[in-house]
């Protein structure tokens, strides 16, 4: 299709989105931070969250001088933490290799920790001009309906083809000063109107190009065969509790579930939490009710299991004491903050 470049631009200008806080704006800063969070994650959950993070972080040097405890705070409850840990990575090489200036290409971008293609072609497209292709989940789903891209994307050498694809389909060159509204475009189609479930294609500016439109199978693109599976866990958490109303929590390991956050102890079954938890005669473990947190491929049960402490003795050295003012404030996993509100 040779005029959907120009095609989307127009309609991008006058019927997409532009009141978004990270859009008009040339701060790579912003359009970074905005990329980080919206990746996997709805732009209504999003909104709140880059409020927050630019009010406390103004400057990518500001980001760069944080305490990990800190940004993994305000990150909590926005899942995928590792976005977190890496944006804190990334901020500090902006930095140290590059004086505080993001790089203006996509491939010097591409350098920085937690930017892989699609996102550094979104900075220097949006920021500098660069005419460089993106290719996000809604990308795919657009360019694939509109070609009938047949091939099946979980092999990475159809994947590079589609790259390849999207690449030629940019604004011709020359045409520098349209690719802002060319990738905004392709993701304002993608989450407005070429949506995975009962597209609008009455409203497409594409359609009348568009293959699987004319095929009436549209649901049926983009094409991916594999599947993660879905397993479960059972965890069973000590919710215990001193004198003064204060919560332990412990640093979770650098890998696996909810990594390098603060968390309550966890354990396999119960028996290994009350043979671990040191408590007193006239102290007792009680039950509480059992709750599932569903992440992206796995189910969580947890078992919550209260101990009141008549003494603050030390659970284990990765672990502390935190006062009711002191714990809001931590990287916590949804699931514990949601729990430790409950019951405060």
């Amino acid at each position: 299709m040779t005029d959907l470049a120009a095609r989307l631009v127009r309609w991008q200008r006058s019927h997409g989105r532009s009141a978004l806080p990270w859009q008009n704006t040339c701060d790579p800063y912003r359009v970074w931070l905005s990329e980080v969070m919206l990746q996997q994650t709805q732009v209504s959950t999003v909104l709140g969250y880059f409020s927050r993070f630019l009010d406390r972080f103004p400057t990518v040097a500001d980001l760069a001088a944080a305490h990990e405890d800190e940004v993994m705070g305000l990150w909590s409850g926005l899942g995928y933490y590792s976005r977190a840990r890496n944006m804190h990575r990334c901020a500090g090489e902006v930095v140290a290799r590059f004086g505080g200036e993001f790089p203006r290409t996509a491939a010097q971008l591409e350098t920085l920790p937690g930017i892989g293609r699609s996102t550094a072609a979104a900075i220097a497209a949006f920021c500098f001009g660069e005419r460089v292709a993106i290719l996000d989940g809604n990308v795919k789903r657009v360019l694939t309906r509109v070609l009938g891209f047949e091939g099946d994307l979980a092999s990475a050498a159809n994947e590079r083809m589609l790259w390849d694809l999207a690449t030629r389909m940019l604004p011709p060159e020359g045409r520098e000063e349209d690719m802002p509204a060319y990738t905004q475009g392709l993701m304002d189609l993608g989450a407005t109107v070429c949506t995975p479930r009962k597209p609008a294609c009455l409203l497409c500016p594409v359609a009348s190009g568009c293959r699987a439109q004319a095929l009436g199978e549209q649901e049926r693109f983009p094409i991916k065969t594999r599947k993660l599976r879905r397993s479960s866990q059972s965890i069973w958490m000590l919710v215990a509790r001193d004198a003064q109303g204060r919560v332990w929590l412990e640093k979770r390991p650098a890998s696996g579930i909810w990594a390098g956050l603060y968390c309550l102890p966890c354990f396999d079954d119960r028996a290994e939490l009350a043979a671990l938890v040191p408590i007193d005669r006239d102290e007792e473990l009680s039950d509480a009710p059992a709750f599932m947190h569903v992440l992206t491929h796995k189910d969580l049960h947890l078992h919550p299991v209260n101990w009141e402490a008549h003494k603050a003795i030390e659970l284990s050295p990765k672990g502390a004491w935190f006062a009711r003012d002191a714990w809001p404030g931590l990287g916590l996993p949804a699931p514990v903050r949601k729990l430790l509100l409950e019951t405060a």
